[in-house]
């Protein structure tokens, strides 16, 4: 493991920019963007297209480790280069951004209020892979749609099953069981997430550490535990839905927990504004998530 990027990772201040919208979310990614659906005609143009917004983020003057600890990139962004240096390389190199990779494959159907990850037969040789591309961790989601206690059972223990597979490949995983911010029993199951989480650290093999991404919680502070645990390197917390003001105010109520935000880190940027429009909206999008991120409300 790159041990700077692990101090970097661990310690420093700042969050993670989540670039990894993949092949179901990337025709709304591109929308957002301002790039309708009639601009591609095959999955290849829209991929290319999606790489072009990536790089434009990824290049721009205030997306630099300064207050960006790390990006999570999707596959295909991965194998692809910017600047002619394979991505991950550069972020590190030319950004000093730790690289993650997005690893599942998606959501299997809903059963117990919860939607696991699909299956991942060829993760060892993704994870391999991304080991030899320079890559420092792994994300990998699923979706808690009630407080079904079997349902976040099983989520939890999907997610730590792989996450263990992922640590015996030297990276770090982020583990990401996603509450849906609009359900009624929101923090009901959040305290059975907890409780899980708690449960299944002592699983994580001695001397390893996993990142925990969860959503931000309705009870401030929730989470402020396992912001201690010595078997946590990093909780970051997942916008959501909810917009970027609104992501902003609640982290700041919890103690130890970083942004690491998607929609909200690239809404209101725009194929069409000019360089200097687009990159000074980034920034000024980048400051209120850097500053959400280390500038806590006492609960």
């Amino acid at each position: 493991m790159n041990k700077e990027m692990a101090a970097q990772a661990a310690h420093k201040n700042g969050f993670i920019a989540a670039l990894d919208q993949s092949g179901g979310s990337t025709p709304k990614a591109l929308k957002d963007y301002g790039i309708e659906a009639s601009a591609w005609s095959s999955e290849a143009q829209m991929f290319d297209l999606v790489h072009q917004m990536r790089t434009r983020i990824i290049t721009a003057p205030a997306f630099t480790g300064d207050k960006i600890m790390g990006a999570i990139l999707f596959e295909q962004t991965m194998d692809r280069d910017i600047d002619g240096m394979p991505t991950a390389q550069y972020l590190w190199e030319k950004r000093h951004v730790v690289p993650f990779l997005k690893v599942d494959k998606g959501l299997a159907e809903e059963k117990d209020g919860v939607k696991v990850m699909k299956p991942m037969p060829d993760l060892d040789a993704l994870l391999q892979r991304a080991v030899a591309k320079g890559i420092f961790g792994t994300k990998m989601r699923s979706v808690i749609d009630a407080a079904n206690a079997k349902g976040i059972a099983a989520v939890v223990d999907q997610q730590f099953e792989i996450g263990r597979q992922i640590l015996g490949h030297g990276l770090v995983p982020i583990i990401e069981p996603e509450v849906t911010i609009s359900i009624a029993d929101k923090a009901a199951a959040e305290d059975i997430l907890l409780a899980e989480i708690t449960r299944h650290l002592d699983g994580v093999p001695a001397g390893k550490q996993i990142m925990l991404k969860l959503t931000l919680p309705t009870k401030a502070n929730l989470y402020k535990p396992l912001t201690q645990d010595p078997r946590v390197m990093r909780v970051v917390a997942l916008s959501g839905g909810y917009t970027r003001d609104d992501a902003n105010e609640k982290l700041k109520h919890n103690d130890g927990m970083i942004a690491s935000f998607s929609r909200a880190l690239t809404q209101g940027l725009s194929a069409q504004q000019s360089d200097a429009q687009f990159n000074e909206m980034l920034a000024a999008a980048i400051d209120s998530i850097f500053d959400a991120s280390s500038h806590k409300i006492a609960a």
